[in-house]
C-alpha cells in the first residue's frame, strides 16, 4: 500500500541479517557495502547476503562482497518492468552538498535540471490493492448482512403464520364447548318443533279436507 502511494522506504543496517526474511524478500533496490567475515557465523552471513541478489554469471558475489573497497558496492535495482537486475559491482558517487539550506532559486534550478523533472510534479493517489480488496470485502459484508436480514424477516413471517394457524386450530375451552353444545341443542329443538308444526299442518290440511268431502258426498 505504501509503494502504491509513491512512498519510498529505506532500510539501512550493518548486516542484512538484521532485517527479517519476509521484509528482505520485498526489497527492490539493494545496495550492499563490503562485509568482513572472520568467524563461521559471519561467513555464513556473507553467503546469505550474496545469495539475496539476483545472480550474475560474470561475478562471484560471495568473493566480491568481502573485497569491496571504500566507496564500492554491490548493487541491484529494478528495471522498467519492476524486475530486479543482475547484481553488479559499482562505485558510489559522493553526494554534493553544502552547509545550510539552499535558496528558493537554487531549489527551482535543481528541480528544473533534474533527470526526473516533470515526472513527479503532479500528485497521483493511486488505489492500492489493499484498498480494492478492502472495498470488495465491505461490499460482500453488506450483501451478506442484507441477505441475512431478509432471511430473518422471512423466518419471522413464517413463525407468525404458523402461530396464527396454530391459534386457529386450538381446542375450545370448557365454557366455549358448553355454549356451542347448548346452541346446537337449541337449534335442533327449534328445528324439530318447526318441522313438527309443518308436518301437522300439512297432514291436517290433507285429512281435514278429505273428511269434509266425504261428509258432503253422503
Amino acid at each position: 500500500m505504501i509503494r502504491s502511494k509513491g512512498v519510498g522506504v529505506y532500510f539501512v543496517t550493518q548486516s542484512p541479517a538484521d532485517i527479517p526474511d519476509k521484509v528482505l524478500a520485498q526489497l527492490g533496490n539493494r545496495v550492499q557495502h563490503a562485509l568482513r567475515a572472520y568467524t563461521p557465523k559471519e561467513q555464513e552471513a556473507v553467503k546469505v547476503a550474496a545469495k539475496s541478489f539476483r545472480e550474475n554469471p560474470g561475478l562471484d558475489t560471495v568473493k566480491t562482497i568481502s573485497e569491496l573497497g571504500v566507496g564500492e558496492v554491490l548493487i541491484s535495482l529494478l528495471d522498467e518492468k519492476g524486475v530486479p537486475t543482475m547484481v553488479d559491482r559499482a562505485f558510489v558517487v559522493p553526494p554534493v552538498s553544502q552547509i545550510g539550506p539552499i535558496s528558493p532559486e537554487q531549489r527551482q534550478q535543481l528541480i528544473g535540471t533534474s533527470l526526473v523533472a516533470g515526472i513527479y510534479d503532479t500528485a497521483v493517489d493511486r488505489e492500492s490493492a489493499f484498498e480494492i480488496l478492502a472495498k470488495r470485502a465491505e461490499e460482500k459484508a453488506a450483501e451478506a448482512a442484507e441477505a441475512k436480514a431478509q432471511l430473518e424477516a422471512q423466518k419471522e413471517a413464517e413463525r407468525q403464520a404458523r402461530a396464527e394457524r396454530s391459534a386457529a386450530r386450538q381446542p375450545d375451552s370448557i365454557v366455549q364447548s358448553v355454549m356451542k353444545s347448548a346452541a346446537r341443542s337449541a337449534s335442533t329443538s327449534i328445528g324439530r318443533q318447526i318441522g313438527n308444526t309443518i308436518v301437522r299442518g300439512v297432514l291436517g290440511s290433507i285429512f281435514g279436507g278429505s273428511s269434509k268431502k266425504r261428509s258432503s258426498w253422503f
